[in-house]
């Protein structure tokens, strides 16, 4: 064989090869909870990085439009993966029990949700007993909400009255004092009232995790069919991600960047803060550390299983054995991406 003839054979197998790597990329279609918004940037460093494709994996991030939406794509075929409250999901499992592909939770990200009761020092508002008669607002599926007959039993908060809005109006009706407080995410809400114009050192927040609401918060979710298929697709997305999301944890400001890649028009010092309030109060929490990245505790899991039942009225109970697989999680080693905790 001459030079000529090895070199193009030497090409032909090359492409060929290559060719062969990128037919070998499962792919996975992935939708957030919410918008191109700081926490995103999470499970964007690892597209960024290209840590997915290393993976063995052809990962597409799509925006989302509310967790209820998320784990209803998933269930429907239209999206493999995505992340979601572990509320809405149970509510799901609860209320459609003959649902062919009800999605699952393979990893803990939200370890406390987010939930929170905001209002304003002016109201005389500073505990969970002062909002006894109070008028509270909130869009129907606010997280929050759905939820606040758990924080209203454990404070032994009375009778509060509702008003239902589009989230965009929600701190805006706040702000006007249209309504007493509002439920909502503490590190979304909190800065969309600072862009109303309050100030920080006006705003009062009661984090339902720190006045007896152990619920866990946001989730990454997988179809079953997926599970059953390819579960080395789940368990190297997974694996994938936790890398991208220590990097993120270490240096937010440096990983924001993926976002604004995503949405150009974000404020980037915005989102930068957005994206470190839900580090410090819900994945790096006391209770994650105790706990561990990505895992849950059996029995903390049944107890919101069964306040979810009761609180959301679903159908059935939930079964937590539906509606959660840890057995794809990454090794321990993995696993360790948490920021060291702030002294």
């Amino acid at each position: 064989m001459n030079k000529r003839h090895l070199l193009k054979l030497t090409a032909a197998l090359a492409a060929a090869a290559a060719f062969g790597s990128a037919s070998a990329q499962t792919p996975i279609k992935f939708q957030l909870d919410w918008r191109f918004e700081g926490p995103a940037a999470l499970f964007l460093q690892s597209e960024a990085k290209g840590y997915y494709k290393a993976a063995g994996l052809n990962v597409t991030i799509d925006a989302g439009n509310g967790s209820g939406g998320t784990v209803t794509r998933v269930a429907s075929g239209t999206y493999d993966m995505g992340f979601a409250d572990m509320a809405a999901l149970m509510e799901f499992h609860a209320n459609n029990p003959d649902a062919p592909n009800k999605p699952v939770a393979v990893m803990m990200v939200y370890n406390n949700t987010p939930a929170a009761v905001l209002a304003l020092k002016k109201s005389g508002i500073t505990k969970p007993a002062d909002l006894n008669g109070k008028k509270l607002g909130a869009p129907v599926f606010d997280a929050g909400r759905k939820a606040f007959p758990i924080f209203q039993k454990a404070n032994g908060v009375g009778n509060v009255a509702w008003t239902s809005m589009d989230p965009p109006l929600r701190e805006t009706m706040l702000v006007r004092g249209d309504i007493d407080a509002i439920t909502g995410f503490s590190f979304t809400s909190l800065l969309n009232l600072e862009a109303r114009g309050v100030k920080t050192e006006d705003v009062v927040i009661l984090p339902y995790a720190d006045h007896g609401v152990k619920l866990y918060g946001n989730v990454v979710i997988a179809s079953p069919k997926l599970i059953k298929e390819n579960p080395a697709a789940v368990k190297a997305f997974l694996a994938a991600f936790a890398k991208g999301a220590k990097e993120v944890m270490a240096n937010p400001a440096a990983t924001i960047g993926t976002v604004k890649a995503r949405d150009g028009i974000i404020n980037v010092a915005l989102e930068t803060r957005r994206l470190q309030l839900a580090v410090d109060s819900v994945i790096a929490s006391p209770d994650a550390r105790k706990e561990g990245f990505g895992q849950i505790v059996p029995g903390r899991m049944a107890l919101m299983a069964s306040q979810v039942s009761d609180a959301y009225g679903t159908k059935n109970r939930v079964d937590v054995a539906q509606v959660w697989n840890g057995s794809m999680l990454p090794s321990a080693a993995e696993l360790n991406v948490l920021p060291p905790a702030k002294k």
